[in-house]
């Protein structure tokens, strides 16, 4: 596809130094040399071509490549896309900076067990578009506008529409499909979870 392009790797040296102790640290469910470094092309919401870095298992790579091509190809747009480590490791910073992510060896929200986030078999597409919901609200104040689901902005998750169906494309289950009263709408993983 015109335009397109993505790499896979395995993290360089440096990079793995800068993880450690941040997104990564001995304990987390993976090894460094078990996730990946993907340099890819995306589409941003200016409408212009950019290219984002997203660290990853080493077997969800190549789909998560797949997806996002997808993505592209739809002109679907991404606001930002950088590993956590540029917001120290912190969930709630990336959010804010409506930063799109995969890695990041931390709990669930919510739980003590790890999130699939922490085996890097997970990603956060548009957070702040796609709020994490609990209770009817959410954490981030960009994010109330998005609270209504039922209007379907640029960059939104919803049942039928292209990032959904770019992860289901690729057996990937959502977030915002979860029962109960919480929904993470910019959340998809490997197993749904």
């Amino acid at each position: 596809m015109p335009g397109y392009h993505a790499r896979i790797q395995p993290i360089p040296a440096a990079m793995r130094a800068q993880m450690t102790g941040v997104s990564w640290h001995p304990g987390c469910p993976v090894g460094l040399s078990d996730l990946r470094l993907i340099t890819l092309a995306y589409r941003g919401f200016d409408g212009r071509d950019h290219t984002g870095r997203l660290i990853a298992n080493r077997d969800a790579a190549a789909v998560l490549v797949a997806a996002f091509r997808r993505l592209y190809a739809a002109r679907f747009p991404v606001r930002r896309m950088e590993p956590v480590d540029r917001y120290g490791g912190d969930d709630f910073r990336s959010i804010e900076a409506d930063n799109t992510s995969s890695f990041n060896c931390r709990a669930a929200t919510g739980s003590t067990r790890w999130s699939n986030h922490a085996y890097g078999r997970a990603i956060d597409v548009n957070p702040i578009e796609n709020p994490y919901v609990s209770g009817g609200t959410t954490s981030h104040p960009a994010s109330r506008p998005y609270l209504d689901r039922s209007r379907h902005g640029r960059g939104t998750a919803y049942a039928g529409g292209v990032l959904v169906e770019a992860f289901r494309s690729i057996g990937w289950g959502w977030g915002g499909s979860w029962s109960g009263s919480v929904r993470d709408y910019q959340h998809f993983s490997f197993n749904g979870r």
